[in-house]
């Protein structure tokens, strides 16, 4: 028998001294509102503007009432806001109830730079809590949102295998967003924000299969959640491991069947994440815009009715397909994730906002009639941002639509005033329209509220 000498080396978490978490984390601690380039900032203005109104927007879903039911019972300490309630629970649970409001219609923004990210509602779900305390600027929210971005984009990148593994990445790299963010409103240091990361990636979950429950949106709450705790945490010292990202067992190597740890810091400090940023006009899966461009863009060029249609084909990424296929919804939280309905209604209503997915629509006879006419095929070659489409009438004729880049991307994005307006919309129902004007008014120029606090208040 042969025997061999165990070294430090076999060891599971032995350390690969690549520095890359370190070198992150140093990166996020260090950031200061000045070193963000202005475009940056105004990508940063307006997220925290697009996300409030989803948040709000999403505030009154049936899924709140039972959430809040059980984060009441399980701490009603008045200690954070709970938007659009005029309710404070714990810093946790406030957290959590939050961030599953801002993604519980799928109209919160979307990060596409090698991931499919909802950044904002873990991130500003986890801020929003600690504004409640009082004392940070509006300087200090725009850096630590930045910050969030920094860090949850950046470990996803190093993982590009994590999305086909069936991890929803708004709850495991939302995680790491958030403590990043939250880190940096604490001004944690390199080493304790280093702490962070590891605390926050340790707690890393969301599932895919959840698609099209309430439990998708959980993520994000979860998430906020997570990332809070780790900062609070890690600004006691309490540890976790320094090579969280890039180590034997860390994030990129055990979340994803590739690995790529030296993306972690490919153009640092150069290329900031949150101004590829996108925002959606549409209320669904990301996947499915260029699509719905496309069947607007042929309703209003064919002056058909869907009575006149006998086929519809719709040409896609494949991504698309494999997010959204689902072929007869049920719910309308469900129809979010169907190419077939989303086609189907932004035809019928040239929409395809927070009223075209829902359970009612999902189950209108009409609705179901037109999307058992769509044909859906696949396409390697085109864009996650792009589509064709092609309406076939019963006398027919054919009408086309091709879609280069889906609206609200980094190559067709919303203007200032397209997201301003979603914003009134979503929240002046909610808060009324006075408090959301207002609100629009502090966020445009945020870099000069003294006490971002009032953001919280105006929209409590």
């Amino acid at each position: 028998m042969t025997s061999q000498r165990a070294t430090q080396a076999d060891y599971g978490a032995a350390p690969l001294d690549l520095g890359i978490t370190k070198s992150l984390s140093a990166f996020i601690s260090a950031i200061s509102f000045d070193a963000l380039p202005p475009h940056a900032v105004h990508q940063a203005r307006r997220g925290i503007l697009d996300w409030a109104g989803c948040a709000l927007a999403g505030s009154r879903h049936p899924t709140m009432g039972k959430l809040l039911a059980v984060l009441r019972s399980l701490n009603d300490a008045p200690r954070a806001s709970v938007l659009g309630h005029n309710l404070k629970l714990g810093l946790m649970e406030a957290a959590t109830a939050n961030g599953q409001m801002g993604h519980l219609l799928d109209y919160d923004d979307t990060h596409m730079g090698g991931v499919v990210l909802h950044t904002s509602s873990p991130v500003l779900s986890a801020l929003f809590g600690l504004l409640d305390r009082g004392g940070f600027s509006g300087r200090d929210l725009i850096t630590a949102y930045a910050a969030g971005f920094e860090g949850g984009v950046r470990a996803g990148q190093a993982s590009p295998g994590h999305h086909d593994g069936g991890w929803h990445l708004t709850g495991t790299l939302g995680s790491i967003a958030a403590g990043a963010a939250a880190g940096r409103l604490l001004g944690l240091d390199a080493q304790r924000m280093t702490y962070a990361l590891g605390i926050s990636a340790t707690q890393a979950a969301g599932m895919q299969q959840n698609r099209g429950t309430m439990c998708k949106s959980f993520h994000a709450g979860k998430a906020a959640a997570n990332g809070l705790m780790a900062a609070l945490l890690a600004q006691q010292g309490f540890d976790a491991s320094e090579e969280i990202i890039e180590g034997k067992r860390g994030f990129c190597r055990i979340y994803s069947n590739v690995a790529a740890p030296e993306l972690v810091l490919d153009q640092i400090s150069h290329r900031w994440e949150i101004a590829r940023n996108g925002h959606k006009p549409y209320a669904c899966g990301v996947v499915l815009h260029p699509a719905i461009d496309a069947m607007i863009a042929l309703r209003r060029e064919s002056h058909l009715d869907a009575k006149d249609i006998s086929a519809i084909r719709v040409c896609v990424h494949p991504l698309a397909v494999k997010i959204t296929g689902v072929l007869e919804p049920a719910t309308g939280l469900q129809s979010k994730f169907s190419i077939y309905h989303s086609a189907a209604v932004a035809f019928l209503d040239q929409d395809a906002g927070i009223a075209q997915y829902t359970n009612e629509r999902a189950l209108d006879p009409q609705v179901v009639a037109l999307r058992r006419k769509v044909e859906v095929v696949t396409e390697a070659s085109l864009r996650k941002d792009e589509a064709r489409a092609t309406v076939t009438s019963v006398d027919g004729r054919r009408h086309e639509a091709h879609v280069a880049h889906a609206s609200g991307t980094v190559m067709n994005p919303m203007s200032d005033a397209a997201i301003e307006s979603k914003f009134l919309a979503n929240a002046t129902p909610i808060i009324g329209a006075d408090r959301a004007r207002r609100f629009a008014e502090l966020v445009w120029a945020l870099d000069k509220v003294p006490d971002a606090k009032v953001l919280v208040e105006t929209c409590a």
